[in-house]
């Protein structure tokens, strides 16, 4: 389904086989680094998330480097602002909504639920906050939620291999333009660590991270900010879990953390 007039602009739709007529929507952002991947390879989460009795969007965004930061944010808003309009037509409820991604998905999600939650100067944020979004529930699984200062994952951790702190630094500088003073949305993490009014209350989240992810601190830091905001939140740390582990969905390790995420849904989302 296009979503607006660019080629990236397209989304798919996952429905349950046997669901209602009308089910909770969930709008899913695939991960990749911001540079790779799309939702024809996060197909398996759609249709996870369908299974479980959700009407999935699983939406594509312009990709770095080519389109650096605001690109996927502005896509992932205009993909928003379309779901607002025509997410009935597809089976999905209009007034219940999760958003969930992981890894680059992670943080695209969470910077869609700061603009809603919060007036900023960014034209397509400030779309999405008039647009009032129904978002009752966020799953930013296992994210790199800052994108500047990509050298702290090697001063927190001075035995990461040089493989991984190397393939950060190449996500965070093709996503974050040279020289850019303002990351803004860009690292969604710092706006929920430094102090600022919600005009509207942040919903519960619960982001899924292995102990063996390369960037495991970010999402340790998300759960101390939202206890900081008193947000509801879970943080569940999966022993022998890598980087997206649950992806590898088949997994005794990925069951229960799909099982998790469910059940969490099921707790904070409304269904009709």
């Amino acid at each position: 389904v296009e979503y607006g007039p660019l080629p990236d602009h397209r989304l798919d739709v996952y429905r349950p086989k046997d669901g209602a007529a009308i089910c909770p929507t969930l709008l899913y952002i695939h991960g990749g680094g911001f540079r790779i991947l799309s939702k024809d390879t996060h197909w398996m989460m759609a249709a996870l998330f369908a299974q479980a009795g959700y009407t999935v969007f699983n939406v594509n965004y312009r990709l770095a480097p080519r389109y650096p930061y605001p690109a996927a944010c502005e896509d992932v808003a205009q993909a928003a602002l379309w779901l607002k309009k025509h997410a009935l037509e597809y089976g999905g409820d209009s007034e219940a909504w999760a958003v969930a991604g992981e890894s680059a998905g992670a943080n695209l999600s969470l910077a869609l639920t700061i603009a809603n939650c919060s007036p900023r100067s960014e034209p397509f944020a400030n779309a999405v906050f008039e647009a009032e979004l129904p978002i009752r529930c966020v799953l930013p699984a296992c994210g790199i939620l800052q994108v500047s200062d990509s050298q702290r994952f090697r001063r927190e951790r001075p035995d990461l291999p040089v493989f991984f702190s190397d393939r950060i630094d190449v996500v965070c500088s093709g996503y974050l333009s040279p020289g850019e003073t303002n990351p803004g949305l860009a690292d969604p993490l710092l706006l929920l660590e430094n102090p600022q009014d919600w005009t509207r209350p942040l919903p519960p989240m619960m982001a899924i991270v292995g102990d063996g992810d390369p960037i495991l601190e970010d999402s340790l830091r998300l759960g101390r900010a939202l206890d900081e905001l008193q947000v509801v939140n879970e943080i569940p740390v999966f022993n022998g879990g890598g980087h997206a582990f649950h992806a590898l969905f088949w997994r005794p390790l990925s069951e229960d953390a799909w099982r998790q995420q469910i059940e969490f849904l099921g707790l904070h989302l409304s269904h009709t």
